[in-house]
């Protein structure tokens, strides 16, 4: 049967057992690299996270803008107005042209285009989008 035995030895009179002032120069450098990629990663997230946000917004203004403009005047129609959270928004319906085969009066159908501007810290970012709507027949 084996015994084993454990000893303790010391190293050389006058050297600690410690870390040396350049290894926890060196120890706190990395750290505070580590933790400055750190905050740029969260930092980046943060503004992504707000421009899509802002996107999103953008995007369902214009949807709604489309949904609210369904049914527009035969002679077509231009609106714009502006938020209150500084989203600028175009709305322009024209007449659609159709072929000369085609049973439905000129202005049945409305090529409607949505736009949206909005000031994103400097840039300036749009979402169009395009649809086709009924037109009505205008009364007065």
């Amino acid at each position: 049967m084996e015994t084993f035995v454990l000893s303790l030895t010391r190293s050389a009179p006058g050297r600690s057992l410690g870390f040396s002032l350049l290894e926890m120069v060196v120890a706190v450098a990395i750290l505070g690299m580590s933790l400055g990629a750190l905050y740029q990663a969260a930092g980046g997230a943060t503004r992504i996270v707000s421009t899509d946000e802002k996107m999103a917004y953008g995007v369902e203004l214009a949807r709604s803008l489309i949904a609210d403009n369904a049914v527009v005047p035969g002679a077509g129609l231009r609106k714009a107005g502006k938020t209150e959270g500084g989203f600028d928004w175009l709305v322009v319906a024209e007449p659609a042209t159709l072929p000369e085969s085609t049973p439905l009066e000129e202005g049945a159908l409305q090529r409607v285009s949505v736009a949206v501007k909005w000031d994103d810290g400097g840039k300036e970012r749009e979402v169009v989008l395009h649809s086709v709507v009924a037109g009505k027949e205008d009364t007065q």
